[in-house]
C-alpha cells in the first residue's frame, strides 16, 4: 500500500543546504516574496471571475488563470523555503584569504586584470563580475591569499591567475 503524500511534500525543494546571499540579495528575495503575496488576492479574484464563464473543461481563460495562481503559490513556497535556509554573507572588507563575500582582483599572465566578487549560486552574474563559490573559477579561488597563483582549467586549456588583492 502506498502512503499518500501531502501537496507540500510534492512541492518541496530537493536542495536542503544553506542558501548564501548578500544582504542586498536577501532583501530582494524578501521583497519578491512580499510582492507575490500581495498579488494573490487579484489572482484569486481573476480565477473566480473566469470560473463563472461556465464549463471549466473547455474554459481556456479559467485554465490560464488557475495555472498562474498555482505557479505563484509554488514560487511563494519555494521562496519561503529559501528564506528559512538563508545564510547572509558578511562583506567585512579585506581578509587574508578568499572566501564567500570577498571581492578579488586577479591578474592574467597577459597582464589583463579582472575583479570578481564571490557570491552564492543564487546571485551569480558573471558579466557584472559576480561568480559563485561553486563555479569552477570560484571554487579554485577559495582560500587562496594575495600573491598566490591559481590554475584554472578551461576547455581551451589552463589559465593562470595571480591574486593581486582581496577587497
Amino acid at each position: 500500500m502506498q502512503i499518500p503524500q501531502s501537496r507540500w511534500d510534492k512541492l518541496k525543494v530537493r536542495d536542503q543546504g544553506p542558501v548564501y546571499l548578500t544582504e542586498a540579495g536577501f532583501r530582494n528575495l524578501q521583497s519578491l516574496h512580499d510582492r507575490l503575496k500581495r498579488s494573490l488576492p487579484a489572482l484569486i479574484a481573476e480565477t473566480q471571475r473566469t470560473a463563472a464563464f461556465g464549463d471549466r473543461s473547455e474554459n481556456a481563460e479559467y485554465k490560464e488563470a488557475k495555472s498562474l495562481l498555482r505557479r505563484t503559490h509554488r514560487r511563494i513556497l519555494s521562496i519561503e523555503d529559501k528564506i528559512k535556509r538563508v545564510v547572509v554573507i558578511k562583506e567585512d572588507g579585506p581578509t587574508d584569504a578568499v572566501r564567500i563575500g570577498s571581492t578579488v582582483k586577479l591578474a592574467l599572465a597577459s597582464g589583463e586584470e579582472r575583479t570578481f566578487q564571490i557570491v552564492g549560486p543564487d546571485e551569480t552574474d558573471p558579466p557584472r563580475g559576480r561568480i559563485s563559490f561553486k563555479s569552477p573559477l570560484g571554487a579554485a579561488l577559495m582560500k587562496h591569499r594575495v600573491g598566490d597563483e591559481v590554475v584554472f582549467k578551461t576547455p581551451r586549456g589552463s589559465v593562470v591567475y595571480r591574486v593581486l588583492e582581496i577587497l
